[in-house]
């Protein structure tokens, strides 16, 4: 606690770190951040952006880059993330902004910021392109967490053939996440090819009945081939169960820290 406190005197550290490091989160008026989590469980906090005003997502983006050199904001509008890089511009010139707007993410880091490394891969594989909001944060989200991640994009089963084009990517995965709407069928048939951990991840793409992604997260709980699921459009969810699974594979006796 000394050393924090010293630091936080001769100006090495600001008052965001400093609660961070002492208490394990940092107090905005929008909420508290927890800057821990990254060292607690192994992958980063996401601050989801719905339900919150620009300013709050603001406020907690800056904390978060304050507290931890990295904010990751998931589910922002266009003017929600425009309103977050406009504050943080301002509140942290140097830091670098990136926003993908398909995936509905953005990611800021502080110029001394260092990404963790992971030695393992993660393949991200979608049926549709109109699954690629759930895919792409699921990649973000795992990228952000330190491993290699890899996409492809529109190979749904309605043609055998685009899966089997991508067979060897897949074959050379530690981890797979499969998104798939309507009946959500790659996930399975993935997951029957495919020697690593499989991540069902299914969209709210569809026709009719079921549409909503209802159909889709009921075919992967019934899948006959053996993969876990999580819940609809939940790619933040799949991008860290993606990460810890790659975290094990780089060291498997590496586990979440006290």
């Amino acid at each position: 606690m000394r050393e924090t406190l010293d630091a936080l005197a001769d100006g090495d550290l600001t008052p965001a770190e400093a609660e961070a490091r002492l208490r394990g989160y940092a107090t905005t008026e929008a909420g508290r951040f927890d800057a821990a989590r990254e060292h607690r469980r192994g992958i980063p906090e996401g601050i989801l952006a719905e339900g919150k005003t620009p300013a709050e997502t603001a406020a907690m983006a800056d904390a978060a880059v304050g507290s931890t050199g990295r904010a990751l904001v998931t589910r922002a509008d266009d003017d929600t993330a425009e309103q977050v890089r406009a504050y943080l511009d301002a509140e942290h010139p140097d830091a670098t902004v990136e926003r993908d707007a398909r995936a509905r993410t953005l990611v800021a880091h502080a110029a001394d910021y260092e990404p963790p490394v992971v030695d393992a891969d993660v393949v991200v594989v979608s049926g549709g392109t109109a699954d690629a909001h759930a895919a792409r944060e699921a990649a973000v989200v795992a990228g952000e967490a330190g491993p290699r991640v890899e996409t492809v994009e529109d190979v749904g089963v309605a043609n055998l053939t685009r899966v089997l084009d991508e067979i060897e990517t897949l074959r050379a995965a530690d981890v797979v996440i499969a998104a798939a709407g309507r009946e959500a069928t790659l996930p399975t048939l993935v997951a029957g090819l495919v020697d690593a951990p499989v991540i069902g991840l299914p969209t709210a793409t569809g026709y009719g009945v079921g549409g909503d992604g209802v159909a889709a997260l009921l075919g992967l709980l019934q899948s006959c081939t053996v993969l876990s699921a999580v819940n609809v459009d939940a790619g933040f969810v799949a991008g860290t169960q993606a990460a810890l699974i790659a975290r094990g594979v780089d060291d498997p006796a590496a586990g979440p820290s006290p």
